[in-house]
Order: structure tokens, then C-alpha cells, then sequence
């Protein structure tokens, strides 16, 4: 399987219209890839929250329109990043879109985790409540975005419903780079899974972007790395190789915990001690 990862600059001194434009054409030059990946909010920018209210777009919007015909046009699958979605009701939610090869939308996934805390995304946007993932002819997607790959429990999920390919756009800020590197090869080795992790490149609203964008395989080890700036990543990788690697190292077979395990508190010396 062939993957290009776009990790594509997001700069002021470019518009929205004419990035969109660009992306485009980057994406029709993959011809020949089976997926194609772009990062989080490359539209606006993901820390330029001022710019979230005046760049969101219907589901169907602008982005969705340029996207579905570059997929088309390159034959593709195509995760186009996500945007700022304006739903009919008027909150924000970070959506990501993918599409087929045909250009139809494939799923939508709003993210669940949102970053900021008590600001920027977490108090602009609303939070998605499903997880998604997309059957490929070679393999299964699992959708996350961004701050998602702190949360383990989300991709455990994932795992449940099938997922053997993980796909997380992000605007990752240089600051934390380490996290994201590992961060993206332990959710590789814990879920014995494919990670395609597409950052940005440039300065979103002063913050300087990591970069970086990663593809980590089952073992989690590292088969394609980014610099810093503008760059696309071609790798071809064998989705077998996760059934492989559960068959001859079946980890996940032996898990205990989960969400609906029963726990209790200590109430004095000697109970709940780990």
C-alpha cells in the first residue's frame, strides 16, 4: 500500500482560496497512491482561533467541494485534514473529512478531544461524540485528530471497531515535538497498529509548527519521517504485517482493563494499593 502525506505550510501571507487551490494540486499530483493524508485545520491554521468563526464552513462547503473532486481527479483516497465546520445550527465543531476515490465523502469525524483547556479550541468548538473508522480495500482506518493521540483509551476504541491503519492529522506546535513523536509510536506499539501522523508546516498565529509528520509501523518503528517545513512523505507499507504482528505477538489478546471494569477506592491502609 502507498501512502503520501502532505505535510503542507500554513503561512498569513497566503489566503485561504489560494491554499485550498494549492492543496488541490498536490493532491492530484499523488496519482497513483492509495491514500493521500492532509493536516488538521490547514485551512485557517490551528491556533489561529480568531479565524475560526470567519473561515468555518458547512460540511459541504468550499474545502469539501475541492476536495472531493482532487480525490476524484487523482483516484484516491483522500483524508483531507479537517476543518472548521459550521454545523445548521451554528456551533463549531474541528471535522475531518475523508473521501473515496470516486470523491464521495467516505466519513466525517469531529474530534472529540479538543485542545486549550479554557480557551481557544476547547471553548470554541463542540466536542464529537463517535468514532469513526473507514473500510479500505487493504485496510481499516481509524480516524483521530491532533490532541487525540494523548488519549490512548480513544484508540483502544478504535482497535475494537477494527482499526489496523491510524490516521491523525494534527498542528502540532514545535514546543512539544517529542511528545509527538513518541506519542505517535506508542500508540503504534500498544495497538499493534500502522500510524500515519500528517502535521503542518510554517507559523499559525505566531506558533512555530513541528513538522515532523511520521509513519510508525505495528513494531514501532519509524518508516518515514519529515523535516520541519513543506514536504511530502511516500511510503509503501504492508497492511498485513498487522495481522502479522497480533498473531505472533498477541498482546492485545491479554487485556483485562476497560472502560466498563469495575473499581473501587481505598478506604485505609492496605486497600487499593497497587
Amino acid at each position: 500500500m502507498r501512502a503520501s502525506v502532505i505535510q503542507i505550510a500554513v503561512n498569513e501571507d497566503e489566503t485561504v482560496e489560494a491554499r485550498r487551490r494549492r492543496a488541490a494540486s498536490l493532491v492530484r499530483q499523488q496519482e497513483g497512491a492509495d491514500l493521500v493524508v492532509l493536516p488538521e485545520l490547514w485551512t485557517t491554521g490551528a491556533f489561529a482561533f480568531d479565524e475560526f468563526g470567519t473561515g468555518a464552513e458547512p460540511l459541504r462547503g468550499p474545502t469539501y467541494e475541492a476536495m472531493a473532486k482532487a480525490a476524484s481527479e487523482a483516484g484516491v483516497w483522500l483524508h483531507a485534514g479537517s476543518v472548521p465546520e459550521r454545523a445548521p445550527d451554528g456551533q463549531l465543531f474541528n471535522t475531518s473529512l475523508v473521501f473515496s476515490p470516486s470523491g464521495d465523502l467516505a466519513a466525517a469525524y469531529r474530534k472529540i478531544h479538543r485542545f486549550g483547556f479554557d480557551k481557544g479550541e476547547a471553548v470554541l468548538m463542540g466536542a464529537g461524540s463517535e468514532l469513526v473508522t473507514v473500510r479500505l480495500p487493504h485496510t481499516t482506518l481509524g480516524v483521530a485528530t491532533c490532541y487525540d493521540l494523548r488519549f490512548p483509551e480513544l484508540f483502544r476504541g478504535l482497535v475494537d471497531a477494527g482499526a489496523e491503519t491510524f490516521v491523525v492529522p494534527a498542528g502540532w506546535p514545535e514546543r512539544r515535538r517529542s511528545h509527538w513523536t513518541l506519542l505517535a509510536q506508542a500508540r503504534a506499539v500498544e495497538n499493534q497498529a500502522f500510524v500515519l501522523a500528517c502535521g503542518t508546516a510554517g507559523t499559525h498565529a505566531g506558533v512555530p509548527q513541528a513538522g515532523h509528520s511520521i509513519v510508525v509501523d505495528p513494531w514501532g518503528e519509524v518508516l518515514a519521517e519529515a523535516g520541519a517545513d513543506e514536504e511530502i512523505l511516500t511510503v509503501e507499507f504492508d497492511p498485513q504485517k498487522v495481522t502479522r504482528t497480533r498473531e505472533q505477538f498477541p498482546a492485545l489478546k491479554d487485556r483485562v482493563l476497560g472502560l466498563e471494569t469495575p473499581w473501587r477506592q481505598g478506604q485505609g491502609q492496605g486497600q487499593g494499593q497497587g
